[in-house]
């Protein structure tokens, strides 16, 4: 499997548009691209199955263990010609201080070139320094070449190029100038996504026709299949045949973070998955269970408010027992109402308390809980690892909700509990992503499918 690893020095050095350009570059020459996104986000992963025209899938060593990341990478890449993996913010970062969680131990666990991201502006003989101390902190890390970025100039690029192939054997394989095209927006919680951002088609193709111009695709390619073959995944058991359920889930401007592998795991266990526009859409469709996963709810709560019919049905549904799951996003909609920016408005009202954006993140970073007896699902007797990033909080709650998980780290929604549970709902702020450790999809499609014929 040819693959190699995008990494940078610190975040925000452009990682993104240059794994997206890439993408669409390497798509564009008739190759099967397979992107990667090291660690739990959901927003750059977008820019990437946009550029390839196929899933971008997460690797996350607080989530999954080494051998299930490196057998999932193994599985997900072999049907492509050529793999590429994203990583977030410096290539030696990471929670743990010896690095066992960080993008350096993931080019070592899957045994990938790395190709270097490095901000050029403000620099030029200093690039040489920042390369050898990159070189040297740990050799068994296969730097392979570097991609200059923010590059101001002709002049600026030959005193880069100079400085490293006097004190480097690092090659370099390209050079992007600082261009307006390259330019992704930013908000509260990262880049924007390619639903927002207008002209998708046209932005894809200026990144991947840039890439091209600016960096060697034959020297890439050529590093990328030096990368030496892993061992093969193990066989997947297709799960047992059961009767099929209909799952709608909100997937429109204001909801979109949705895991790739989540959503193939909903299909290998009979589940159709009926797509639903939370701001156009006025009923709800002929369905078993929901899922309303986190976004943006408050970027399009006037969208969402003003449609009326679509928040009737769903709250007349949740309170006749649909079987229905909510994270982070999903949360606030389901909400009496949202406010931000001095600015109220109701939302479904399921919930029976009030969503309110702050400046400054109320959760943030990875979770652990342990899931209670009042979890309404099979699920796991073990303690679970989660992510949340939410700058809302929920106001208002009655005491005497029942919660379905005890934190163990992290804020969920009031410090000590998360996931409200008001009947066959479960609401929450931590993001799950189902694996081997905790198969909440399949826990929670087998519930779908036992209350389906109830309702």
């Amino acid at each position: 499997m040819s693959r190699f690893l995008i990494a940078a020095a610190h975040k925000s050095s452009g990682k993104t548009v240059i794994s997206t350009g890439l993408a669409a570059a390497l798509t564009d020459t008739g190759q099967r691209v397979q992107t990667f996104k090291k660690g739990p986000d959901y927003i750059d992963p977008m820019w990437l199955s946009a550029a390839s025209g196929r899933p971008c899938y997460n690797l996350d060593f607080n989530i999954s263990r080494p051998v299930e990341l490196r057998d999932f990478f193994a599985t997900q890449g072999s049907a492509a010609d050529l793999s590429l993996i994203e990583t977030n913010k410096g290539l030696f970062d990471g929670m743990d201080t010896l690095g066992s969680d960080s993008n350096a131990a993931l080019a070592k666990l899957l045994q990938t070139p790395v190709v270097l991201v490095v901000d050029t502006n403000g620099m030029t003989r200093g690039i040489a320094p920042l390369l050898q101390g990159y070189l040297a902190f740990d050799p068994d890390v296969n730097i392979a070449g570097v991609i200059l970025n923010k590059v101001g100039g002709a002049r600026h690029q030959a005193k880069l190029c100079a400085a490293i192939k006097a004190y480097t054997d690092l090659p370099v394989l390209g050079a992007v100038w600082r261009n307006a095209d390259l330019e992704i927006g930013e908000r509260h919680l990262g880049l924007t996504t390619p639903a927002e951002s207008g002209e998708l088609a046209q932005m894809i193709a200026n990144f991947g026709r840039i890439a091209a111009d600016s960096i060697d695709l034959t020297q890439l390619q050529t590093i990328a299949n030096t990368a030496p073959k892993l061992p093969p995944a193990p066989a997947i058991t297709p799960a047992p045949s059961a009767k099929p359920v209909r799952i709608g889930i909100a997937k429109d401007t204001a909801f979109g973070f949705y895991y790739a592998d989540d959503l193939d795991a909903f299909a290998a266990r009979g589940a159709e998955l009926i797509e639903i526009d939370t701001l156009h859409d006025q009923t709800l469709p002929d369905i078993d269970g929901l899922f309303i996963g986190g976004g943006f709810p408050e970027t399009q709560m006037a969208a969402l408010a003003d449609n009326k019919a679509l928040r009737g049905a769903i709250k007349t549904a949740i309170g006749a027992g649909l079987p229905t799951y909510a994270e982070c996003g999903g949360l606030m909609y389901l909400c009496e109402s949202l406010t931000w920016q001095g600015q109220r408005f109701e939302m479904v009202g399921a919930v029976p308390g009030d969503a309110v954006m702050h400046t400054r993140p109320q959760g943030r970073g990875y979770a652990q809980f342990t899931q209670t007896a009042d979890h309404p699902w099979p699920h796991s007797q073990t303690q679970v690892q989660a992510h949340e990033f939410h700058y809302a909080s929920i106001e208002n709650l009655p005491t005497d909700l029942t919660f379905a998980r005890d934190i163990k780290r992290g804020t969920g929604i009031n410090g000590q509990q998360d996931a409200i549970v008001i009947k066959n709902l479960v609401a929450g702020f931590c993001h799950l992503r189902s694996n081997p450790s905790n198969p909440w999809v399949e826990n929670f499609v087998r519930f779908v499918r036992a209350k389906s014929h109830k309702l």
